[in-house]
């Protein structure tokens, strides 16, 4: 079962967050949803209509322990300065971090796990500028995030498993072509109310015609 919300355009692009705190871990999700939000998912763009993506929707218990065990793992290791040094209450970034800590250490209950990959000739990535290969795979994520949340559903955009990518490679049983670009937890939400993030604006990060704003001669 679903709980399909009727949100405008703005309000789904504006209020589909990434939820670390608010995952109701004990209440399962509908794999028929989760198909449902992947089949619009497939209407993102791809370069040349490949649709060399692949996807690993994980609900066995067993599968998902593993996977977030590895996960906490990379967290941990990643964030390891971080996590020992004192809080200032300056830093507006403790906050996701608390979050993202929670999220790390929870992730094993996390219902639905979502992880989109890629096809990649000979698995290895390519030297230089990688935007139009995960360009290919990337809109295509979000778009499941998008539709989940219209779904009634939430998730949390993810990649630290990715620092210990082949791990969860073997864990899965990949072949040696398939890379991964995210890990998307997907769970019902405690609250259905969400507001658009903090964001600088729009004046701050916009250039016009060139970085300095000024039309060339």
């Amino acid at each position: 079962m679903s709980d399909e919300l009727s949100l405008s355009c703005a309000e789904l692009l504006t209020s589909t967050r990434s939820v670390r705190y608010g995952l109701d871990l004990d209440r399962a999700v509908d794999p028929a949803v989760v198909e449902r939000c992947l089949r619009i998912a497939l209407q993102a763009p791809n370069g040349n209509n490949r649709q060399n993506w692949r996807w690993l929707v994980l609900t066995d218990p067993r599968v998902r322990a593993d996977v977030a065990e590895v996960y906490r793992a990379a967290f941990y290791e990643r964030n390891a300065a971080a996590l020992e040094r004192p809080a200032e209450p300056s830093d507006a970034s403790r906050p996701v971090l608390a979050a993202a800590r929670a999220l790390a250490d929870r992730m094993h209950r996390v219902p639905v796990l979502v992880i989109p990959c890629l096809e990649v000739p000979g698995g290895r990535l390519p030297t230089g500028n990688q935007a139009g290969l995960w360009g290919s795979l990337l809109p295509a994520a979000w778009s499941y995030a998008l539709a989940a949340r219209s779904q009634g559903l939430v998730t949390a955009w993810t990649a630290v498993h990715l620092d210990r990518e082949r791990e969860v490679a073997e864990l899965l049983g990949l072949p040696p072509t398939v890379r991964q670009g995210a890990l998307l937890p997907t769970a019902h939400p405690l609250r259905t109310t969400f507001r658009p993030g903090p964001r600088l604006p729009l004046e701050r990060v916009l250039h016009h015609n060139t970085w300095q704003g000024t039309r060339p001669a």
